[in-house]
């Protein structure tokens, strides 16, 4: 059970090919839905879309390094399409530390999935997060990359201490109730018998 062997890595592949998709999806959506901040709301939908994604690693593959690859993914495309520098490092951290809470804790089953869900979502706030702490940074980004202050200025529009809140609050709650409903779907469709905990 130690270690990942080729066929954990393949099925690792598979499900972050998964996560990207919903991910992608619950973009779609926001896009289309929500006029002004929907870019604020994407980790939170996504979390609220991928909880069986992530209840799928986590049981058919329950060993350390699955969830940093399936994470780490979006890591990948926010380097590759140009996003803020710093974009990408939240999708390599926070799939590492709730890899590190799921499989190197001894914390109660119940309390350890959620938990380490939580973290792992928030993977999605790095092309968010220099918004409210590092403006200057982002907007320079911003500048390099052509754009204009009218473009900047719509950029940071919505960006307040309130939508801070609002969006990472959204994040958590997306990510416990996408875990509820990702269980009731594994439950019913993947698993007769889902993990000690997992109920």
């Amino acid at each position: 059970m130690k270690g990942l062997k080729i066929q954990d890595l393949i099925s690792s592949g598979v499900y972050a090919t998964v996560y990207f998709f919903v991910v992608s999806i619950a973009t779609f959506l926001l896009r289309f839905t929500v006029p002004t901040f929907n870019t604020l709301l994407i980790p939170g939908l996504s979390a609220l879309f991928a909880g069986i994604v992530y209840l799928m690693v986590i049981n058919k593959i329950p060993k350390f390094g699955a969830i940093t690859i399936v994470g780490s993914v979006m890591a990948v495309f926010f380097l590759i399409f140009g996003y803020f520098p710093l974009a990408f490092l939240p999708s390599i951290i926070f799939p590492l530390l709730a890899d590190i809470i799921q499989n190197k804790t001894k914390l109660n089953e119940t309390v350890k999935i959620p938990l380490s869900y939580t973290v792992f979502s928030f993977g999605l706030t790095g092309p968010i997060l220099p918004l409210w702490f590092m403006k200057e940074a982002y907007v320079e980004s911003l500048l390099n990359r052509g754009k204009d202050m009218t473009y900047v200025d719509s950029v940071f529009a919505s960006i307040s201490t309130a939508t801070f809140f609002v969006s990472m609050g959204f994040l958590i709650i997306g990510s416990l109730v996408g875990l509820m409903l990702g269980k009731k779907i594994y439950q019913k469709h993947f698993s007769k018998q889902v993990r000690k905990g997992n109920k």
